[in-house]
């Protein structure tokens, strides 16, 4: 399972918006594909999938600000399973 997190954009970036899914659970995506869309202070960017696979999970919902390097979705394969939280 492939961790997705919010991406440091800039020196100064603290956190970012996620403005909008552009894949939703379940579907397959390819290392490189736009996944979201993240709002900065300054700027909105499409942010590409690192990994190629399914998105299994989405943690953190389009409208929510989120800390940079936090982890916002999960992309695994099609049949593994989300690891239990702790």
């Amino acid at each position: 399972m492939q961790k997705v997190i919010m991406p440091k954009l800039g020196p100064d970036m603290e956190s970012g918006i996620i403005e909008k899914w552009l894949k939703k659970e379940g579907q397959k995506i390819e290392s490189g594909e736009p996944l979201l869309e993240i709002m900065t202070d300054k700027v909105t960017m499409e942010i590409e999938a690192t990994a190629s696979g399914y998105l299994k999970k989405i943690l953190c919902p389009e409208g929510e600000q989120v800390p940079v390097t936090e982890t916002i979705a999960f992309i695994g394969e099609k049949n593994e399973k989300f690891p239990e939280e702790n």
